[in-house]
């Protein structure tokens, strides 16, 4: 049987005033497993994980309907104060730019040791030795002595990894990891995709990686669920996925990577750019980029289930396997 998920997301919609910017996005996740969110930037990815972690608020934001389960418990029908205490315990973020996401005016050790002060009720000496623990755990070397540094003071890939100690510190369930290794270079970004991968080892966390980078899933990810325009296109697991999309946009973000057979050719790329979501359209919103479209493309496609936990939003998925 199949281990049942710890979190899982259904039907979640999200507008930032008369704009709707995540439309039924659905996707589950079990412990020790990695779910990828892949998409082009704008496809709703960020904006998704900052709903689940109930960061999208009025006046600015809205989610309007959907539910996130956590535990079986939803996160959306939850007071304030109760997302709150779940937050960094239970499920965590590690953010896109650790350099925005840290607080510049406090100490990498101050801000990690607060997070045992708050929910675990240490005195200051020992949420600082707990804060050391966990610098050292990410690999900073000499960690009680960086402790008392600033984020300024760290590298990008250094300041990543104090993202992730703080994410870590209170052994949540569930991290999300938005874009973790962007701007990185090469080996730093192997090495925080090893450090992510050896926590998960270590404590079963189920971790949602959201990125664009088809190198990267395909090292990691146990499931993939592909966004565009705010919705998942297509869900499967990973092998699937690469060995044989059944969705357009999937079919050219694979078509698009590098290869050394194709060295001294021109790189497909894929034609137009993503749609602007204030504009309304009833129909599928891949249509003007896409090399299948046909008169049913005008309506909004359905998701089909494919089996075996597969799921695809195309019109033309037959004809996109067989191609």
């Amino acid at each position: 049987m199949p281990e049942p998920p710890i979190l899982a997301v259904s039907g979640l919609h999200v507008r930032f005033g008369a704009t709707h910017v995540v439309n039924g996005v659905g996707f589950s996740v079990a412990a020790g497993q990695t779910l990828a969110l892949l998409g082009e930037s704008g496809s709703g990815k960020s904006v998704t994980a900052r709903a689940i972690m109930g960061l999208v608020r009025p006046p600015r934001g809205q989610i309007t309907a959907g539910t996130v389960l956590l535990h079986g418990q939803d996160l959306l029908a939850l007071p304030e104060e109760q997302r709150r205490k779940l937050r960094s315990t239970t499920i965590s973020m590690v953010f896109q730019d650790a350099l925005s996401a840290l607080n510049p005016v406090l100490s990498v050790g101050y801000q990690i040791a607060e997070l045992f002060r708050e929910h675990r009720g240490m005195s200051r000496a020992e949420a600082r030795r707990a804060a050391v623990d966990v610098l050292g755990q990410v690999r900073i070397p000499a960690a009680a002595r960086r402790a008392g540094d600033y984020p300024h003071q760290f590298s990008g890939g250094m300041r990543q990894r104090v993202g992730i100690a703080l994410a870590i510190a209170l052994r949540p369930d569930v991290i999300i990891a938005d874009e973790p290794t962007t701007a990185l270079d090469v080996t730093v970004q192997a090495q925080i995709l090893r450090l992510l991968a050896e926590i998960q080892r270590e404590h079963g966390t189920a971790l949602v990686l959201i990125t664009h980078d088809m190198s990267v899933v395909a090292q990691v990810a146990d499931q993939v669920a592909v966004m565009y325009a705010g919705r998942v296109v297509e869900q499967a697991a990973t092998g699937q996925i690469y060995a044989a999309p059944r969705h357009p946009y999937t079919e050219a973000l694979l078509g698009a990577i590098p290869r050394p057979h194709l060295r001294g050719r021109q790189l497909p790329v894929i034609p137009g750019a993503p749609p602007d979501l204030s504009v309304p359209d009833p129909g599928c919103r891949f249509r003007p980029r896409c090399r299948y479209g046909a008169d049913a493309c005008k309506q909004a496609p359905p998701e089909h289930d494919l089996g075996d936990g597969r799921r695809t939003a195309c019109h033309e998925w037959e004809r996109v396997g067989s191609a």
